[in-house]
């Protein structure tokens, strides 16, 4: 089984349990939406039985590489079903991708990835059904620290700036307001223009901090911290995990520490 990033790995790790073997395409602390692809990549892809996408324009590379491997393999989007949001982004309205970082909609990619690994191995579908109700029963009290954390925010602190838009479903979920210079792939760069307007922003809404991310070049926020007065709250992950010695290897520790991190930094 293949999954085309990290925090979909962990996904379906969780419902495979030790009758799937599962590989990620790009690696812990990689950014998916400039990936470039290697024959190695093509060659895990034709040997794989299931492989799972996130769909919604994250990975723009899959396509091409899913057809060089001429893979007979099931091509899945895990996102089926979910709720998107739009977002714009110079001037075009487009899909936002990032969907796990609401943790309801982690719940619905498990219940897809459980459907498609029933369907590709029905033997296990026992086993497949009790990993993915324990997981998500695990999902459920994420969700609930996340919302408690929140809450311990002053409403008025809920607000701060990140790399780029990557956190447009945790702020429907959960209120708290991310305001990114780079739009919602970080293929784009952030205008001089742009980042003026984010100075002139923090400055005017009083801000409290700015926050780093594991997959963006961290000078520009750098830069609009030192501007603006700002502190830097730390380092969220948005797109990829990190390896077992960093602070994300799962995606519930991802969630856990991006929660812990934004209220130490906006409750102090």
């Amino acid at each position: 089984v293949i999954a085309t990033f990290s925090i979909l790995a962990d996904f379906v790790k969780n419902v495979g349990g030790d009758r799937a073997e599962i590989a990620s395409l790009v690696p812990v602390n990689g950014d998916a939406h400039v990936y470039a692809p290697s024959p190695a990549d093509a060659k895990k892809l034709s040997a794989a039985k299931v492989v799972f996408t996130n769909g919604l324009g994250f990975e723009g590379w899959i396509p091409r590489l899913v057809k060089a491997s001429g893979t007979k393999g099931m091509v899945v989007v895990a996102t089926k079903g979910i709720k998107t949001l739009k977002m714009e982004e110079e001037g075009k309205v487009q899909t936002d991708p990032h969907a796990w970082q609401s943790v309801a909609n982690a719940k619905v990619y498990v219940a897809n990835i459980r459907d498609v690994l029933v369907a590709a191995d029905p033997a296990g579908k026992a086993a497949y059904e009790a990993n993915a109700a324990a997981y998500t029963a695990k999902l459920d009290a994420l969700d609930r620290e996340v919302k408690e954390q929140v809450a311990k925010i002053p409403a008025d602190r809920r607000r701060i700036i990140t790399t780029h838009d990557a956190f447009g479903y945790f702020k429907a979920a959960y209120g708290v307001d991310f305001i990114a210079p780079q739009g919602v792939s970080t293929e784009s760069e952030a205008s001089a223009k742009d980042v003026a307007k984010i100075i002139g922003q923090i400055k005017k809404q009083k801000i409290p901090a700015v926050f780093l991310e594991n997959v963006s070049d961290p000078r520009l926020l750098e830069r609009i911290a030192k501007e603006s007065g700002a502190k830097v709250g730390g380092t969220l992950y948005s797109d990829a995990l990190t390896d077992e010695k960093g602070q994300a290897p799962t995606y519930i520790d991802m969630m856990k520490h991006n929660i812990r991190t934004l209220s130490a930094a906006l409750t102090s």
